[in-house]
C-alpha cells in the first residue's frame, strides 16, 4: 500500500503513545479535523520515494525500466532535492544490509514493504503501515524510517513500534517460531538509528495486560484524562481542560519565602514552565484561528491587524527606473550572498557537499542552555565553574613549584 494512501485508525499506532497515557482523547480527538503540514507531506513523499527505491534495490517487484521510469516521475515532485535522495539512500543502505544479513542467516528470509500490519486483536480496527518488515527463521524485524529533523526517536519502549510488532506476529507468525523481535527507528537527517528488542512473550504479555485494557476504554471515551509531553499531538491539546488545569497549577504555587524563590524552587518551575510555554502558544494559536478563520469572539479581544513591511509591487520596474536616473548598480543591488549551508547541501547533495567543503565548515559551540537531566546531552562547566577550575590548578601549581623551593631560601 502507498505512502500516500495511507489511512488512521481512531486508536492509531502513531498517536497511542498518547491514547495509551491518555485513554479518553482518542474520543474527544474526533470533534477536531485532522490537518496537514508542508513537513508532514514532506515526510509522506520521502517515504514514497523511499518505497520506490527499496522496490528497486531489495526486490524484484520492479522491471529495471518500469523502475527507471518511476523514478524520473517521483523526481519531478517539488520536494524532491539532491539532500533528500542522499538521505534517504542512507536509509536504503541501512534496509540493504540487514536484508543481506537475513538472507546470509536463512536463505527463507523476506522482506515486505509498506505492509499493512493489522492489530485489532488487541485494539478495536487497529491497523498500521510498517515501513520495513524482516522476517527470517527466529527473528522478526520492524524497520521505521522518521524523516523529520526535530529531535531523534527512540526505538527503546516505543508503543507505535510494539503494536506494529504485534500486527507483524500476528500475521506471520505461524509461518516462523519466533523467539525475538527487533525494532528499529532510522532518522537519516539526525544520523540516527536507534534499535530495541523484546522477546515473543514479553510482546504477547504487554499486548494482553497493557494494551487491551486500555484500548477498550479509549475506544469507550472511558479512563482518566492525563497531561503530560504525549499532548504535543492531539488535536484537542489547546482546549483540553485537564491539560489547562495542570498548567495553570503553578500559578497557585506556594512559595516557601514570597519575596525570594529558593534553587529548588527555581528547579520546580523550569520544569513547569517549558509545557506552560507550550499551553500557552497552543491555546494563543487556537484562538487566532477561530477568530480569523471562524467569526469567533472571545470576551476582551478583538482581531485586528499586525504590523507590516513596505515592498516593491515590481523590482525590476524599480532597477531599472534608478538605472534610468543615473544610478550605479551597487547603490542598487545587494552584494552577492552565498547560499547558507543546509540550503548548499539540498542544492549539490549532502555527499558531495561533504567531498567539496567540509574543511570549510565548523560547527562552533552552542550557547549554553538549561534542560532536565534526563535530556542526553553532555553536561558543560558553567563560567563559575571554570573560574574554580582554574583557581584550583593555580593553587595546586603554586604549591607544586613551593616545594621545589629548598627550606633554607624559604626561611
Amino acid at each position: 500500500m502507498g505512502n500516500t494512501q495511507r489511512a488512521h485508525a481512531i486508536l492509531s499506532a502513531s498517536g497511542s503513545k498518547r491514547w495509551l497515557s491518555c485513554p479518553p482523547s482518542a474520543k474527544l480527538e474526533e470533534q477536531f479535523p485532522e490537518s496537514t503540514s508542508e513537513f508532514a507531506e514532506e515526510g509522506t513523499y520521502a517515504h514514497s520515494f523511499a518505497e520506490l527505491k527499496l522496490r528497486g534495490y531489495i526486490t524484484t517487484d520492479l522491471k529495471p525500466s518500469v523502475y527507471k521510469k518511476k523514478l524520473a516521475e517521483i523526481k519531478k515532485d517539488p520536494f524532491y532535492s539532491q539532500s533528500l535522495d542522499d538521505y534517504i539512500e542512507q536509509y536504503i543502505n541501512i534496509v540493504g544490509e540487514k536484508y543481506l544479513a537475513a538472507k546470509k542467516n536463512s536463505s527463507d528470509s523476506f522482506v515486505m514493504l509498506e505492509q499493512k500490519l493489522d492489530f485489532s486483536e488487541w485494539v478495536p480496527d487497529g491497523f498500521g503501515t510498517g515501513d520495513v518488515v524482516l522476517i527470517s527463521p527466529g527473528i522478526l524485524e520492524i524497520v521505521d524510517l522518521k524523516y523529520g529533523q526535530g529531535v531523534p526517536v527512540s526505538a527503546e519502549g516505543n508503543t507505535q513500534m510494539r503494536l506494529y510488532a504485534l500486527g507483524a506476529l500476528n500475521q506471520y507468525g505461524m509461518l516462523y517460531d519466533f523467539d525475538k523481535i527487533k525494532m528499529t527507528i532510522i532518522q537519516p537527517r539526525l544520523d540516527s538509528i536507534s534499535e530495541d528488542e523484546i522477546t515473543v512473550q514479553e510482546l504477547l504479555d504487554w499486548g494482553e495486560s497493557v494494551v487491551k485494557p486500555t484500548a477498550d476504554m479509549a475506544i469507550a471515551g472511558e479512563g482518566e484524562f492525563k497531561s503530560g509531553d504525549h499532548c504535543q499531538f492531539c488535536r484537542a491539546k489547546a482546549v483540553c481542560r485537564k491539560r489547562a488545569e495542570d498548567n495553570l497549577e503553578m500559578a497557585r504555587y506556594e512559595f516557601e519565602d514570597p519575596n525570594i524563590l529558593s534553587n529548588d524552587e527555581i528547579a520546580d518551575i523550569l520544569a513547569k514552565a517549558a509545557e506552560l510555554q507550550k499551553w500557552a502558544s497552543d491555546v494563543q494559536a487556537y484562538a487566532l484561528d477561530q477568530a480569523e478563520n471562524h467569526g469567533v469572539k472571545f470576551t476582551g479581544w478583538k482581531l485586528v491587524e499586525g504590523r507590516s513591511n513596505r515592498k516593491y509591487t515590481d523590482e525590476d520596474a524599480v532597477a531599472t527606473k534608478l538605472k534610468d536616473e543615473g544610478y550605479a548598480s551597487d547603490v542598487i543591488y545587494q552584494p552577492q550572498k552565498i547560499w547558507g549551508i543546509s540550503e548548499m547541501e539540498k542544492k549539490i547533495g549532502k555527499r558531495l557537499f561533504a567531498d567539496y567543503l567540509t574543511e570549510f565548515v565548523v560547527k562552533p559551540a552552542g550557547k549554553a542552555t538549561l534542560v532536565p537531566e534526563s535530556d542526553k546531552r553532555p553536561e558543560i562547566s558553567s563560567v563559575a565553574s571554570a573560574v574554580r577550575d582554574f583557581d584550583d590548578l593555580y593553587e595546586n601549581k603554586l604549591q607544586h613549584e613551593t616545594e621545589k623551593i629548598p627550606d633554607d631560601i624559604l626561611n
